[in-house]
C-alpha cells in the first residue's frame, strides 16, 4: 500500500485548505482511511477516519465541525477539507490506511505534508 499526501502550505488564520491523499497498491474494499497530525513538540493526534465501503466517518473533538474527511473511490483518494484554520492547526499532516479488521494500529502511512497557519 502506498499513500501520497499533498496540499499543505502556508495559510492565514481563518483560511481553508484541502489535503488530498492518493492511495494505491491494492483495492480498498473493507479498509478505512485516516488523517493524523503531529505538531512540534506534541504527540501524534488522530483527526478523522472514513470507511472505504460506506463512507462512515469519525472525528476527533478538536476538529469536529471544522474538518471534513471524504473519499473518492474513482480516484482512489481520500481528502481532508480544513476550514477556519487556526495557528494551533500548524502541524505535519499524515494520511493512513488499515483494514477494518484492525482496531488498534494503522500499518500504512503516507509521508506527511506540512500545514502552517499564521496568525
Amino acid at each position: 500500500v502506498q499513500l501520497q499526501a499533498s496540499g499543505g502550505g502556508l495559510v492565514q488564520a481563518g483560511d481553508s485548505l484541502r489535503l488530498p491523499c492518493a492511495a494505491s497498491g491494492r483495492t480498498f474494499t473493507n479498509w478505512e482511511m485516516g488523517w493524523f497530525r503531529r505538531a512540534p513538540g506534541k504527540d501524534q493526534e488522530f483527526l478523522a477516519r472514513i470507511t472505504w465501503n460506506l463512507g462512515s466517518t469519525l472525528y476527533a473533538d478538536p476538529v469536529k465541525g471544522r474538518f471534513t474527511i471524504s473519499r473518492d473511490a474513482t480516484k482512489n483518494s481520500v481528502y481532508l477539507q480544513m476550514n477556519n484554520l487556526k495557528p494551533e492547526d500548524t502541524a505535519v499532516y499524515y494520511c493512513a490506511a488499515r483494514s477494518t479488521a484492525r482496531t488498534i494500529d494503522w500499518p500504512h502511512w503516507g509521508q506527511g505534508t506540512q500545514v502552517t497557519v499564521s496568525s
